[in-house]
């Protein structure tokens, strides 16, 4: 505005016209100060899009002609291959004068889309191009028809390979997700890491730990993301460690003094079991004798997360012995001594009573030793120690679905899993000593017969898993090895990568120990001899008495080298002969006798004391002694006191 002003002012004698000039170049519609819109054009802009999209489609059809002259030439065996022709065009040129206005703007429409008659206007030279179904049908009617494998063909079991963790039984199993590396826990207080890449044919584990000091390990398992395993032992507070058996946390321990479990910070009494959330890498579940199930969290190590407290019918507490997640992670069930089944929901906040809940699932009193949820996570098994194994739906928890019996349990760890296809329901049998041979029964998870039993050992199999990704099972038993098993065709990486490897050389003694320079040009007096192996080393200092701290040789003759002969071989020979050749010493005998000894002497030969007397007092006097009193003077009580 200011410079229209000035403009104003200096163009004072312009015109109306000049005025209306300047402020059109302004962008200005008057002196006002308002602006005029932009105007656009919309029906001619429309028309320049549809001319230009007609003159690219005249364009292509004319591609196409020319693309058709040049294919239409007689091959080797007289026949002339017609390409694609353009589409007849029947319209009358009166009819494409009237339709100028319904002319198709783009590329044409498929054939899908049109309808019955427009496909029959558009005539196609050349012969029909063959389907994609047809083609299928033509190879399914030549192929034969494959079977279907029923489930207990693809059990890997026609090659197995024996770990050796100890002497007593194999309680614990797990492997990592990725199905690397395989963990074994015992009875005897040890965990052992086994490396399937870096083990060779000799199979032994690259670690071993005891991390839970004289308790026996009753669990172990490897959480989804297989950073962390937790451990499960016969103490009151569980341990995570990372997978290379470093220190994470370790659950506290609760007061033993109260009552109420629920305001104690952990467990109080020994554990039963242990499992991790499969969708929470970092949340994991305990139970113990003290009639509790807790969910813990590796990020607060300072208390439990939440508690669940089980009650028997009479309201009293009562003791879990398994428990384990649902796939989805939703739910937690547990098996209590009293025989009953609890499912809970994993809220924020978990209710005392449970879900779903099922009195005298099996028998009371026996330990219920495993449960499992199917992968498709409606059904759960138990296996009890009233020698069954039963399935539940999750959906109608009151009855089982199917029960097997006779399936003997000895041990309250034993294992019950699902394969990989949900088609099987899988557990160990225990066996007495020399009373028969452990198995691993296969049953059909519909109606849990028994389709298969697999002879393992002659000791009782415990624990049992079957790894999806590695399609390998491994079995634990009582006799102190973990057995694994694999078929070359159908299992991948595990067993498969160090049955195969040799073992490793033993590193011998026989090598040289330090560089030795060789001279052989070197004066005697200079010269070295040449150390070839440490074992030529060891042999010349075993010939040195002093370097091989040689015992000393008996001594024989009167002695040498400070010893003694043979006549006074030990100590106590010298001491007793050296006591017995001793002359009395004269210091033992009375003072006054041996200075009396000398008054004869003294009196003749008078040297050092009477000289000096002999002018004042020529003759000595001595002291008389006092006569001894009479015993009967008087009672002892009224003698003086000598000072």
């Amino acid at each position: 505005r200011n410079f229209v002003k000035k403009m104003d002012n200096k163009n004072s004698g312009d015109t109306d016209e000049n005025k209306d000039d300047i402020s059109n170049v302004m962008g200005f519609g008057s002196f006002g100060g308002g602006k005029k819109a932009k105007q656009f054009d919309f029906m001619a802009m429309f028309e320049q899009t549809r001319q230009t999209a007609m003159d690219r489609s005249q364009k292509v059809l004319e591609d196409r002609v020319k693309d058709t002259k040049i294919d239409d030439r007689p091959h080797s065996s007289g026949n002339t291959i017609k390409g694609p022709q353009p589409l007849k065009n029947k319209q009358t040129d009166s009819e494409s004068e009237d339709d100028d206005d319904d002319d198709v703007i783009g590329p044409p429409i498929p054939g899908s889309m049109k309808t019955s008659a427009e496909q029959d206007e558009d005539e196609v030279i050349g012969p029909p191009i063959p389907t994609a179904t047809a083609a299928n049908d033509d190879d399914d009617e030549d192929e034969p028809e494959e079977e279907e494998e029923v489930p207990w063909n693809k059990i890997p079991s026609s090659h197995e390979i024996e770990l050796r963790h100890g002497s007593k039984t194999v309680s614990a199993l797990t492997l990592d997700p990725s199905g690397a590396r395989l963990v074994t826990g015992g009875y005897d207080y040890d965990m052992k890491f086994w490396d399937f890449a870096g083990m060779d044919s000799s199979l032994r584990s690259f670690r071993n730990l005891r991390p839970c000091q004289s308790h026996p390990i009753r669990s172990l398992a490897y959480n989804a993301s297989g950073e962390y395993i937790l451990i499960v032992a016969g103490n009151s507070q569980a341990k995570v460690i990372t997978r290379d058996g470093h220190d994470v946390m370790e659950c506290p321990k609760g007061d033993q003094y109260m009552n109420d479990m629920a305001k104690t910070k952990g467990h109080i009494a020994m554990l039963n079991g242990g499992c991790w959330n499969p969708k929470n890498r970092h949340e994991f579940i305990t139970c113990s004798n003290d009639g509790s199930v807790r969910i813990w969290d590796t990020t607060c190590d300072k208390k439990h997360k939440n508690i669940m407290k089980p009650r028997s019918k009479l309201g009293r507490k009562a003791t879990p012995t398994a428990c384990v997640y649902s796939t989805d992670g939703k739910l937690i069930a547990t098996a209590c001594q009293d025989g009953s089944i609890h499912v809970f929901e994993n809220k924020k906040y978990i209710v005392g009573n449970p879900a779903m809940l099922t009195r005298g699932a099996h028998q009371e009193g026996s330990d219920v030793s495993g449960m499992a949820f199917s992968y498709d996570g409606t059904t759960l098994a138990t296996r009890g120690g009233d020698d069954t194994v039963k399935l539940w739906d999750i959906r109608n928890f009151k009855k089982p679905i199917n029960v097997a019996e006779g399936l003997t349990n000895y041990f309250p760890v034993t294992d019950v899993i699902f394969s990989p296809d949900d088609k099987m329901v899988i557990t160990g049998v225990s066996v007495k000593k020399n009373e028969g041979k452990g198995k691993l029964v296969f049953m059909e998870r519909n109606t849990l017969q028994v389709v298969r039993e697999m002879t393992v050992s002659d000791s009782s199999v415990v624990r049992c898993l079957w790894h999806p990704k590695l399609n390998q099972i491994v079995c634990g038993c009582s006799d102190g090895v973990a057995k694994l098993y694999y078929d070359p065709d159908k299992s991948v990486r595990g067993a498969k990568l160090c049955v195969f490897k040799k073992k490793k050389r033993e590193e011998g003694s026989d090598f040289i120990s330090s560089t030795h320079i060789i001279t052989p040009h070197a004066l005697p007096m200079f010269r070295t001899d040449r150390e070839k192996s440490t074992w030529k080393q060891d042999l010349k200092a075993r010939m040195d008495p002093t370097k091989s701290k040689r015992p000393d040789l008996p001594v024989s003759g009167p002695g040498q080298g400070g010893r003694i002969a043979a006549k006074g071989g030990t100590l106590s020979q010298y001491i007793a002969q050296s006591i017995a050749k001793s002359v009395p010493d004269d210091r033992d005998k009375d003072p006054r006798a041996a200075i009396l000894r000398h008054a004869e002497a003294a009196e003749s030969d008078p040297y050092w004391i009477t000289p000096a007397y002999k002018k004042d007092q020529p003759y000595a006097t001595f002291q008389k002694e006092e006569e001894e009193e009479e015993e009967n003077d008087g009672p002892l009580w009224k003698k003086p006191k000598l000072k």
